[in-house]
């Protein structure tokens, strides 16, 4: 197992309802099923459960904690309560992001641009500000941050975007500052995903069946002509996140199916 008696924190490891699994769940089962013991973290705490209830169901270990991180008080916690449970922190894995109430620049309200920085790319920062001085204690970890290929292709929206650039700099940043204390920071850069968050809504949203959303992204996709799913970005994430990876950092892996290769 890949992840044999690790310790490791998903940060966002609940999801919306829907018919297929988020990136969050799917990547806490993964590293339970390759041997760690995972700290699942969500703001709501009845979808934390039922991710642990999961994890548990496959003869994996774990435990729950609720938390907001766009409180640091709460990213604090997170750090301190893995410490406390399983006395350090081998992974950190930062799944929380959010593009609903996204518009384009001219009509995005500027009360909105704040709360997309804050879920996108300043809770993740608090996160990481709490965990890294324990890893450097321990002179290892692996940090893992969910990014989006909308960073660096197209995106009709403006705040989304930018948040996930942000993270790609932020991830270089955090490699190169603290390699020298045996820490890994690598991004996962998901293209068109079929998840609840990116299916679900946007059918809501438009008012059509799930089917049409799910035929128009399966048709940009250059693999197969099929989108990928949560378990592609979660098998993803044990890479990096295992001593596999150990002379792999400042990487930011598209996981898109060469979605992002194509130009013109």
């Amino acid at each position: 197992m890949r992840l044999k008696n690790k310790i490791a924190i998903v940060v966002g490891a609940g999801q919306q309802p829907g018919e297929t699994i988020g990136n969050g769940r799917a990547t806490a089962l993964r590293f339970a099923e390759q041997g760690a013991t995972v700290l699942v973290v969500d703001r709501d705490g009845k979808l934390a459960t039922e991710t642990l209830a999961l994890i548990e169901e496959k003869g994996g270990t774990g435990s729950v904690l609720s938390a907001d991180i766009t409180v640091e008080a709460q990213c604090k916690t997170i750090a301190e309560t893995c410490v406390e449970r399983y006395g350090r922190i081998d992974i950190l894995h930062n799944n929380v992001g959010r593009s609903e109430g996204d518009k384009e620049t001219a009509t995005l309200d500027a009360n909105m641009w704040d709360d997309l920085m804050a879920a996108n790319i300043k809770g993740m920062f608090m996160t990481c500000k709490h965990v890294l001085p324990i890893m450097r204690k321990q002179k290892s970890g692996s940090i893992v941050n969910i990014s989006s290929t909308a960073s660096i292709g197209v995106c009709d929206t403006v705040a989304y975007k930018t948040s996930k650039g942000a993270v790609n700099t932020m991830t270089q940043h955090m490699a190169l500052e603290n390699g020298q204390h045996g820490i890994r920071v690598n991004a996962i850069l998901p293209g068109l995903m079929d998840t609840p968050m990116a299916i679900e809504r946007r059918s809501k949203e438009r008012g059509v069946p799930q089917q049409i959303v799910r035929d128009e992204r399966d048709a940009q996709i250059p693999l197969n002509a099929k989108m990928g799913t949560a378990w592609d970005v979660a098998n993803a994430a044990v890479f990096l996140a295992s001593d596999d990876a150990g002379f792999i950092s400042g990487v930011l892996l598209t996981v898109d199916g060469a979605r992002s290769c194509k130009v013109g």
